[in-house]
C-alpha cells in the first residue's frame, strides 16, 4: 500500500511539472514543437519564409503586446482560385497567470514584438506546397502572432509592473487592418489555432463569422485547444486553477 501511495505521488509531481511547462516553456524548444505538430521539421526542409507586419494602426487603440509594442502577423497573398479565400491562424504558446509569469514573458516573443522573428516558415496548413498543403496552399495565409498571454481576450493594464493585457485590442485591431486588405471580400475563411492559439479559435469563432456576410462560408477550426476542468491525479483542478489566474490578471 505505501508502494502505491508514493506511485502517486510521483505522478502527481510529474503532472504539475507538466502543467507548469504551460507558463514557463522555453522558447527555441516550443518553437520546434511548432514546427513538428504542422508535420514538417525545420531541421529537413526549406520551407517559404514570410516577413513579419507590425500592425501600425494598433497603437492609437491601445492594441498592444505585454510591453507596449506593437502586434503583427505575417501573411502570404493568395492567388488564383485562392486569391478571396483567408486562413487566419492565432499563434499559440501557452499562459501567464501572474505578475511574476508576465513580467518574465514580456521579455521574449510571447509577449513583445521586439523579439518576434522577422521571418517564420509558413509550413503545414501554411505551406504554399500544392504536395504538401492541396487544400489551403493558394489561399490568403496569416499567422496573427501571440503576444498577450490570455488567448487574445484581456483589456486591462498592470501600470506598477507596466504590463498591458490588450489581447481582445489586438484581435479587433488585427481583423480591421486585415479586412481593409481585402479579407472583407473573401468568399470562404477559416479562422484556426493550435494550443492557446486553438482555444483562442473558439472564443473568437462567433466574431470571426460576423465579421462576413452570410453569404461567405466560414468555418472555425480549434487544434488542441479544448482543456478540459477536470480533476487531475493531485486530486486537484490544476487547470481551473491557472484559467482562475489568467482571468483575475487580464480581465
Amino acid at each position: 500500500m505505501m508502494k502505491l501511495s508514493w506511485v502517486w505521488i510521483v505522478i502527481a509531481i510529474a503532472f504539475l511539472q507538466l502543467v507548469t511547462g504551460f507558463l514557463d516553456f522555453n522558447e527555441p524548444e516550443l518553437s520546434l514543437i511548432e514546427a513538428y505538430d504542422y508535420g514538417v521539421s525545420k531541421l529537413n526542409y526549406n520551407p517559404l519564409m514570410v516577413g513579419l507586419t507590425l500592425i501600425t494602426s494598433a497603437g492609437a487603440k491601445g492594441a498592444v503586446c505585454l510591453d507596449g509594442t506593437l502586434p503583427g502577423y505575417h501573411w502570404h497573398r493568395g492567388y488564383g482560385s485562392g486569391a478571396n479565400s483567408w486562413l487566419i491562424q492565432l499563434e499559440g504558446g501557452g499562459w501567464c497567470n501572474n505578475v511574476r509569469t508576465c513580467v518574465y514573458r514580456k521579455k521574449t516573443r510571447r509577449g513583445s514584438s521586439t523579439y518576434m522573428e522577422k521571418q517564420i516558415p509558413f509550413t503545414g496548413i501554411l505551406s504554399d506546397k500544392a504536395e504538401q498543403n492541396p487544400d489551403f496552399f493558394n489561399w490568403n495565409r496569416v499567422k496573427l502572432r501571440y503576444c498577450d498571454g490570455a488567448s487574445f481576450t484581456g483589456d486591462t493594464e498592470n501600470k506598477a509592473a507596466k504590463l498591458q493585457f490588450r489581447g481582445q485590442r489586438i484581435w479587433l485591431a488585427a481583423m480591421e487592418d486585415l479586412m481593409s486588405k481585402g479579407m472583407r471580400n473573401a468568399k470562404q475563411a477559416l479562422l484556426s489555432g493550435c494550443s492557446a492559439g486553438g482555444l483562442a479559435s473558439i472564443l473568437h469563432c462567433d466574431e470571426f463569422r460576423n465579421l462576413f456576410p452570410r453569404t461567405s462560408k466560414v468555418k472555425c477550426l480549434s487544434d488542441a485547444g479544448l482543456f478540459l476542468d477536470a480533476v487531475d491525479v493531485s486530486g486537484g483542478r490544476t487547470l481551473r486553477s491557472l484559467y482562475n489566474g489568467v482571468v483575475g490578471l487580464q480581465v
